[in-house]
């Protein structure tokens, strides 16, 4: 009997469901290697679950790096348009064992990540066309 392969698991996944496009998967399953990565350097070689959190900061961090000023363009072909797509692509992997999940974690989680306006177009904007960060109260 053969150990079923990611590939395996995807065309399970997109069989049932294809609201998203293959290659969104593969991006997922590279910016949660990404993220695993910079929590590595952070917590000095100590691997730990990722959250929800982290993992969307992780994404956006690492499709800024990888498409630049095209993220949403490239997004939106993959059928992607808000933080709550990403948590139901890692659901439907955790759902075929692609991916793990604690008691804690939940697809609400995604929910209230931040807007694609402000994560993937703003950096790319003038400084004089970008919103002034309000400043921290002492």
């Amino acid at each position: 009997m053969h150990e079923p392969t990611f590939e395996d698991g995807l065309d399970q996944i997109l069989a049932k469901d294809t609201r998203y496009h293959r290659d969104a998967y593969l991006f997922l399953r590279e910016a949660l290697d990404y993220t695993q990565k910079s929590i590595l350097k952070e917590t000095r070689g100590q691997m730990r679950h990722v959250s929800g959190q982290e993992l969307l900061g992780g994404i956006r961090e690492y499709a800024l790096e990888e498409f630049g000023p095209m993220v949403i363009t490239v997004f939106e072909e993959w059928g992607i348009r808000h933080c709550r797509d990403f948590g139901e692509i890692v659901f439907n992997m955790v759902e075929t064992g692609l991916l793990a999940k604690t008691d804690k974690d939940n697809r609400s989680d995604f929910e209230n990540g931040y807007s694609f306006e402000d994560a993937f177009s703003k950096p790319f904007l003038p400084k004089s066309k970008r919103a002034k960060e309000p400043k921290p109260v002492a």
